[in-house]
């Protein structure tokens, strides 16, 4: 019983990691970008939610509303830094925008130091309810919402690379640029709404990381995006489902080593 429960415990935190994988693999399927300040979207979409928990709660709103803000600021933020940061950046040495993404990784997690503090900040219950139990087992709420939250977005995200004119034109410009350029895609916009999907994915896993951690620092997404990176290594990074798998390895194997390591 105690394995189950642990493989369900690594199921969870895998899931996390393979929202935030996805963000990874998909930058580096187009531009050959490895984002390092992916992991620090995350801590910006907690910040986010944090400021939004007070007015929802004053509504009688529930907490978990909070994404949708959240989702929205990031999403934005992605094109902002893509813009400013990577564009720039395209034509130039591999060298050169991996140390852009570490500087505007430290950027972020700096400035957010500066105006809310390096203190860690407490917060709320996301998802409230009973647990579940099944034959002697209990099941927090929010890890079955975690899992099958991850495992829906990350069909829904297939099913737009392949079935949709947007998604194919994300394809296209990951085999060739020029060529897509060619047949009148327009890259620049085509990048942009990578950028936007995968941080908006990473809002997401901010919300869901909360619910199982309910503690917020500048600092936060650092660890998170490194095994997020990791994930998207090991399931082939470049690869959607391949993410996936990946985030769940790493989840079960890191919640097998504290159990039983």
């Amino acid at each position: 019983m105690d394995f189950i429960k642990q493989l369900i415990n690594g199921l969870q935190i895998g899931s996390i990691y393979a929202l935030v994988s996805l963000g990874y693999t998909m930058v580096y399927g187009i531009v050959k970008l490895i984002n390092f300040a992916h992991g620090d979207i995350i801590m910006v979409g907690a910040y986010v939610a944090f400021m939004c928990v007070s007015t929802l709660t004053s509504m009688g709103l529930p907490v978990y509303l909070a994404v949708v803000p959240a989702i929205a600021f990031c999403s934005l933020l992605g094109v902002v830094i893509e813009k400013v940061a990577y564009k720039p950046m395209r034509n130039s040495a591999r060298i050169s925008s991996l140390i852009t993404a570490i500087g505007v990784s430290l950027l972020l997690q700096n400035g957010f130091m500066l105006i809310f503090s390096p203190n860690p900040r407490p917060f709320d219950t996301v998802f409230s309810g009973k647990p579940i139990e099944i034959g002697g087992l209990s099941i927090n709420i929010s890890t079955i919402i975690t899992i099958t939250v991850s495992i829906v977005l990350m069909i829904i995200l297939q099913l737009f690379i392949t079935k949709s004119r947007a998604g194919k034109a994300m394809v296209a410009v990951s085999e060739d640029f020029s060529a897509a350029q060619l047949v009148g895609i327009n890259v620049d916009n085509t990048i942009s709404m990578t950028f936007a999907i995968g941080s908006g994915l990473a809002a997401v896993a901010s919300i869901l990381y909360v619910s199982a951690y309910p503690q917020i620092t500048p600092t936060m997404g650092s660890m998170l995006g490194l095994k997020a990176f990791v994930a998207a290594v090991l399931g082939g990074i470049g690869i959607i489902p391949g993410a996936m798998i990946g985030g769940f390895i790493i989840g079960i194997v890191e919640a097998m080593t504290k159990a039983y390591i």
